[in-house]
């Protein structure tokens, strides 16, 4: 059986206070890892991440895009995942050194998690939070209880070849029932979520695994979305960042190699601009 893969489901349990999510990603998770010669731990932690942003992504009700950045003082000193909201994913890790290390605490070391919000109508707002916790589901269920103060748990799961990656996400749905009620609604279905294996996860779909978890639930699945591997680089991005360059530089740079080379981190693409292309900023004066 062919599993339908890189998808994002996201459900209600109907007479519970409680939504779900479901990712499971194979080919936008291999994309985004295939041009960068990253280790093992360091696909497998990048691989969470960007399970994590896919149902971070989902919980946002508008148009936009969400950021999630890992920095720290261990062997991965940058890690940033970027969404938006058709589930378009791009990922990036920057080395401080070679490393055979294996999870958030190795790798990262003593850190903070940065989730950066644009909306397309709207003010840009940021949380932070320390990674103080063991793995990167506790840290994302702790943004939860510090910026939203909304019950949330997360579950991240990476296979064994690093070529799969899914994530699992059950949040608190207050309303007016009491709050004695809402709690023992959601930590029942944690409970069921956390009767996930591995092995399951990455082989059954969505709507088998679902029934497995919570066959005496019932749960009403909304139109599943398809997760893929986009940059968002572009010719017009690097020129408003050209246009912040002195013409002096650009005319120096110009002379010493040709034109003004540009290269995406994410995707390793890159843009090419000479002296015509140029002309506009070189001749303009900067106000």
């Amino acid at each position: 059986m062919t599993v339908k893969t890189d998808v994002l489901n996201r459900y209600l349990f109907d007479g519970k206070h409680a939504r779900g999510e479901l990712v499971q990603l194979t080919k936008a998770y291999q994309e985004i890892i295939a041009l960068h010669e990253y280790p093992p731990g360091v696909q497998a932690l990048l691989g969470e991440l960007v399970a994590a942003t896919c149902l971070l992504t989902a919980t946002l009700k508008f148009e936009g895009e969400i950021t999630v950045q890992l920095q720290g003082d261990g062997p991965i000193s940058y890690m940033s995942v970027n969404g938006d909201d058709k589930q378009n994913m791009r990922g990036i890790a920057r080395l401080a050194e070679p490393t055979a290390g294996i999870g958030l605490k190795e790798l990262i070391g003593k850190g903070t998690m940065v989730i950066t919000i644009r909306p397309e109508k709207g003010e840009p707002y940021q949380g932070i939070v320390a990674l103080d916790k063991d793995n990167l589901a506790d840290c994302l269920a702790h943004y939860f209880e510090v910026s939203e103060q909304i019950p949330t748990k997360i579950w991240l799961f990476n296979n064994a070849d690093n070529t799969q990656v899914a994530g699992s996400l059950i949040q608190l749905l207050p309303d007016s029932d009491s709050k004695e009620t809402q709690l023992s609604d959601f930590e029942h279905l944690c409970q069921l979520t956390n009767t996930i294996k591995a092995d399951e996860i990455f082989s059954l779909d969505a709507e088998d695994l679902l029934y497995r978890l919570y066959h005496q639930e019932e749960v009403r699945l909304f139109e599943p979305q398809s997760v893929n591997y986009q940059c968002s680089c572009s010719e017009e991005k690097c020129l408003t960042a050209i246009s912040q360059v002195s013409p002096s530089e650009l005319i120096s740079i110009i002379e010493e190699q040709g034109c003004v080379s540009m290269t995406c981190e994410y995707c390793l693409s890159t843009y090419k601009f000479d002296e015509p292309k140029l002309a506009h900023f070189i001749h303009e004066p900067k106000h």
